[in-house]
């Protein structure tokens, strides 16, 4: 399943060149800055239990439109942004009501922040205006994930956390072996996908507002048989914001 995923995506990005000789040209490069926000947390199996971990994510984007194929825009685009990640436990107990420590007297929390440098990589296919107006699009492609670093935050210690559930009291989830585990794979990757809506100007650029969401193929933790998960991949909800400026365009007076 994971070759075929990345299988496909890469014949995607190669899309719009493959469809080069049939389409009405262009010759369009565009450069500017992305911003927003991602949902993250992890796919772990066994599985614990989690609610929504949030974080920013920023950087370059870049796209190099090739053709109109009928009512088709191609192109290429690609990122490098900078993007915090990670997971955030729900530690419940059976009546799913927050965990009261005894120690601190507070409900108990635990997230795990982890920094990477994202590196997408899209075939995209947009319909509308290109120079003036709106355009609806399109792009899906693979994705590749650098790690940086990582942080813990708590408001208990290991010493005084409370137990697995026992006599009607405590945690219900028995899963805490991530707690104390440092990512093991450096390298993410997987398949990216996003619709988005942009609004071009002919002077001042290009304005992208779009939704994406990312599914990994790879682990943070080992998983083979002799590891504890079986899997631990990243799932990631991101909001964004894109501003491009163009740097080549095509001398076409048709084009609008």
């Amino acid at each position: 399943m994971k070759r075929l995923l990345l299988t496909l995506s890469c014949l995607l990005s190669l899309l719009p060149f493959a469809q080069a000789q049939i389409g009405e040209h262009r010759s369009e490069l565009a450069f500017g800055v992305n911003g927003g926000y991602v949902f993250s947390n992890i796919g772990f199996m066994p599985e614990v239990p989690q609610s929504m971990h949030g974080g920013t994510t920023g950087g370059i984007s870049i796209r190099y439109t090739s053709e109109k194929y009928f009512k088709s825009i191609c192109a290429i685009a690609a990122e490098v942004n900078y993007a915090q990640l990670g997971w955030k436990e729900s530690i419940l107990t059976p009546d799913d009501e927050p965990v009261i420590n005894a120690t601190t007297g507070l409900a108990e929390e635990y997230q795990r922040d982890i920094s990477y440098i994202q590196i997408p990589v899209f075939a995209r296919l947009g319909w509308g205006r290109e120079r003036r107006g709106f355009q609806f699009f399109f792009q899906a492609g693979p994705q590749f994930g650098i790690y940086l670093d990582e942080k813990t935050r708590t408001n208990f210690t290991w010493e005084n956390q409370t137990p697995v559930y026992q006599d009607g009291t405590g945690r219900t989830s028995g899963i805490v072996a991530q707690d104390t585990m440092a990512v093991e794979n450096k390298f993410d990757y997987g398949i990216a996908i996003g619709l988005g809506l942009e609004f071009s100007h002919r002077k001042m650029g290009h304005f992208m507002i779009e939704g994406r969401y990312y599914y990994g193929l790879g682990d943070i933790y080992g998983n083979s048989k002799r590891d504890y998960f079986g899997r631990s991949y990243f799932g990631n909800i991101v909001i964004k914001l894109t501003y491009l400026f163009d740097l080549l365009k095509t001398n076409n007076p048709n084009i609008k």
